[in-house]
């Protein structure tokens, strides 16, 4: 297989040859369209003159009718081809590591009292969500969002890993699904359409419906009698009248319902076009895996399919809105256009409403798996991880920082489990000991979502996670950092059997005796839980603890050395507990003379 940015590269050079040829072809249209308004004009002066019979006036503008939807289809592939483009410009910035410009970084999940989404720079610029997403609707990203926050259990993973395994070499139809939509991004409001579907329908009786019809007829018929009569037929005007007269018995005692069922719609209508075309593509598709296969048959209804129904639902709401078209604003209210419109709007409710819910959560969930696909797929020397049961362990060979740059991630091998359940881990500053314990929970998180995992090889057991890395002070809820540290340690601690705990520099803002007294309680409380993880630490006391611990624990350390009057980092973990440190020459790098 060619490396995907040779792959990207080339599908690139062939939607930009195709990108020329389309807007050369809709320059000609454009150019035809000219010449035959002109030819349109001059006929139309010509029949003005009493030349040519006004006939012939069908001939050039039925033509140019013709050239403007020619135009328009050529218009619509330009869009889709640039879109394409960006699509693949997207991943080649994603191998590159250039990606952090662009994107959906997902800070509405950036939840601080989440065990772990802050520590691990899951949400924000540059994050886990950040790289992996490429969901088209809200829906998607809210799915992906939730996986990364919520780890899965066994069975679940094992689905998921299937279906992805299946839609990586899918790339055609993730690109349909990139550059389908009038918009490169359509707020599709999930959440406003699924409950706006899911209010019990309030549906017009069928009398209602055949005498809107009924008097929306008579009261043309009577509009065009009157203009018939060139407005001066006695009776014609009482024939209008009348049907306006009736009309109005009709429909100002249904105004109040036709307005709320209107004003319902607007929001939940956002991106109708976009939903039935991912709804479309999804139905053509077929899939071998039973995760896949599942997710499709939710949004396969008996009869029409389900993208169908949502065109039809935007029909109804492009009706709806051609209101302000000034044939309509004439014509409307003699047509019954409003009620009309409220009446098909309520009965496709009935009729479909129920359906909805389940295909945004099938779309959701196929637009989360996509991610995960496109990430699998650009990445091809990541394993799926394996997970087996049995006592909790994290074993890793070759392990890295999945947002660091594959050629600058240092990897390193970790074996939690027994015998070791813990790794006390000390070091230098900047050494990597914070890197190391981000390295393991992003892999974690990505393994325990269903994705593949910046490692040689990852074996685990289904664990939750908790991680304190990066605390801070709140003034709005008026705590220390100290204390926001220990609340987070206490959610640790309290994290579902078995879990994995990674926790930086513990305890750091009180003095080193209560420090030296709370790490060592709080290290044991969670070995006797049955957890398993790390611990970094500037406090070599620990180091004894470790000591007295093991086998159960495990002295690891980072280091450095001078070069040429430089530190010099390996980002390597060696084991023992380190014996230097660097924080006199690091305050002297920045100038502090001491």
């Amino acid at each position: 297989m060619l490396p995907v940015s040779e792959i990207y590269n080339a599908r690139m050079a062939e939607r930009g040859a195709s990108l020329q040829r389309f807007v050369r072809q809709s320059g000609q249209f454009s150019l035809g369209r000219l010449v035959v308004f002109l030819l349109a004009a001059a006929a139309g002066w010509m029949v003005f003159q009493g030349k040519l019979d006004w006939p012939v006036l069908f001939v050039p503008l039925g033509l140019f009718g013709i050239l403007v939807a020619l135009q328009a289809r050529f218009d619509r592939r330009i869009q889709l081809v640039r879109r394409a483009i960006a699509f693949y410009q997207r991943g080649l910035d994603r191998i590159s590591n250039t990606w952090q410009q662009a994107g959906e970084q997902g800070q509405r999940f950036a939840d601080p009292h989440h065990p772990y989404a802050i520590d691990l720079d899951l949400f924000g610029r540059g994050s886990m969500f950040h790289l992996l997403c490429t969901a088209r609707t809200r829906g998607g990203e809210d799915r992906l969002a939730a996986w990364l926050l919520h780890p899965a259990n066994a069975a679940t993973v094992a689905a998921r890993q299937g279906a992805v395994r299946e839609l990586m070499p899918l790339l055609d139809w993730r690109e349909e699904l990139a550059v389908l939509g009038e918009d490169l991004r359509v707020a599709l409001n999930s959440e406003a359409l699924s409950a706006w579907a899911s209010r019990p329908p309030q549906p017009f009786r069928a009398w209602q419906r055949a005498a809107a019809l009924v008097l929306a007829i008579l009261g043309f018929s009577a509009i065009c009698w009157f203009l018939a009569t060139n407005l001066t037929g006695l009776e014609a005007r009482i024939g209008f009248l009348a049907a306006v007269l009736l009309e109005a018995l009709f429909a100002v005692p249904l105004r109040v319902r036709v307005l709320t069922i209107l004003g319902a719609i607007d929001e939940p209508a956002a991106g109708l076009e976009l939903l039935a075309e991912l709804l479309a593509s999804v139905e053509r598709q077929s899939f071998e895996s039973e995760e896949l296969r599942q997710i499709r048959a939710r949004i396969l209804c008996d009869g029409k399919p389900a993208s169908q129904r949502i065109a039809g639902l935007k029909k109804l709401k492009d009706i709806l809105d051609s209101r302000d078209n000034v044939f309509v604003r004439t014509f409307g209210p003699i047509l019954l256009w409003t009620t009309q419109t409220a009446m098909a709007l309520e009965a496709w409710r009935a009729e479909n409403g129920a359906f909805i819910p389940g295909w945004l959560d099938a779309l959701s969930e196929l637009e989360a798996l996509s991610s995960l696909a496109n990430y699998a797929f650009e990445n091809p020397l990541d394993p799926f991880p394996e997970f087996v049961d049995g006592p909790p362990q994290f074993i890793a060979k070759g392990l890295a920082h999945p947002l660091l740059p594959r050629e600058r991630a240092v990897s390193n091998s970790v074996k939690l489990g027994a015998p070791a359940a813990l790794y006390v881990v000390s070091g230098s500053n900047m050494s990597g000991k914070s890197t190391l314990l981000r390295s393991i929970g992003l892999n974690a998180v990505l393994a325990l979502c269903g994705a593949p995992v910046r490692a040689v090889s990852l074996t685990l057991t289904p664990l939750s996670l908790g991680a304190s890395i990066r605390t801070a002070d709140s003034l709005e809820e008026g705590h220390s950092r100290f204390m926001a540290e220990i609340l987070r340690l206490k959610q640790v601690l309290e994290l579902p059997s078995p879990a994995l705990f990674l926790l930086d520099e513990l305890l750091g803002g009180t003095n080193s005796r209560d420090r030296a007294v709370g790490s060592e309680g709080l290290i044991r409380a969670l070995l006797e839980r049955g957890a398993i993880g790390l611990v970094t630490t500037h406090d070599l006391s620990l180091s004894r603890v470790a000591d007295e611990l093991s086998p159960a624990a495990r002295n690891v350390h980072f280091a450095d050395h001078l070069e040429h009057g430089r530190l010099v980092f390996d980002y390597k973990m060696h084991d023992g507990v380190v014996t230097g440190s660097n924080a006199l020459e690091l305050m002297r790098a920045v100038g502090l003379r001491l």
